[in-house]
């Protein structure tokens, strides 16, 4: 979490909440991070927030964290739009250095084991989501064969977090003028990064 509180959000808790969450579905993946008696261990995963406080995902049983993270407390983090930020964008300005605009969110809390019905209904949840935003006819779990899925859910592990701590940096230029921010999300699109210049452009 980026210590500048300028690169906090600043709204209705409720509103910060919605926002988080968004942040999560549109993203749709991240990473777990633990620590083990193996030492500190990382997995990559979708991931999908319950809409109550808990983000579930999932992992290879064979993975470093699936053997540990049960009844530990763990750290997610979710990666948004990110793009380097040139001077040259801020006008006339010889005091002013290259930056980074990025978003992230920290998810922190305890993790549980989830039931074989509980990972069910997150694979299902998370192809749902992945699945509405292709052309249709959209794939569903039940065209898996019996054995096959069988296989399949023995194969991973679910999970939820239970999460008590949300750390969320939106950098978009916060900290610098009107002009400046113009001139810096004109430069995003003119060099390609459209996703972090809509991010200014609405949040900022």
């Amino acid at each position: 979490m980026h210590p500048n509180p300028a690169f906090r959000l600043h709204g209705k808790p409720e509103d910060d909440r919605a926002l988080m969450e968004r942040l999560i579905t549109e993203v749709g993946f991240g990473m777990i991070f633990a620590a083990t008696p193996d030492g500190p261990r990382l997995a990559h995963t979708p991931l999908r927030s319950t809409g109550d406080g808990a983000v579930q995902f999932h992992l290879a049983r064979g993975n470093a964290l699936s053997r540990y993270l049960g009844g530990v407390d763990a750290l997610a983090v979710v990666n948004g739009p990110d793009a380097y930020v040139s001077p040259r964008w801020y006008g006339d300005d010889p005091s002013q250095v290259p930056t980074w605009n990025y978003v992230a969110l920290e998810l922190e809390g305890p993790v549980r084991r989830m039931e074989e019905d509980g990972l069910v209904d997150l694979l299902e949840a998370l192809s749902a989501r992945e699945e509405a935003r292709l052309p249709e006819p959209a794939w569903t779990m039940d065209k898996l064969d019996g054995d096959l899925r069988h296989r399949m859910l023995s194969a991973i592990v679910g999970f939820e977090m239970e999460v008590r701590a949300w750390r969320p940096t939106f950098k978009l230029s916060q900290n610098k003028n009107e002009a400046q921010r113009t001139g810096v999300i004109e430069g995003l699109e003119e060099t390609g990064a459209r996703a972090m210049a809509e991010m200014m452009r609405g949040l900022g």
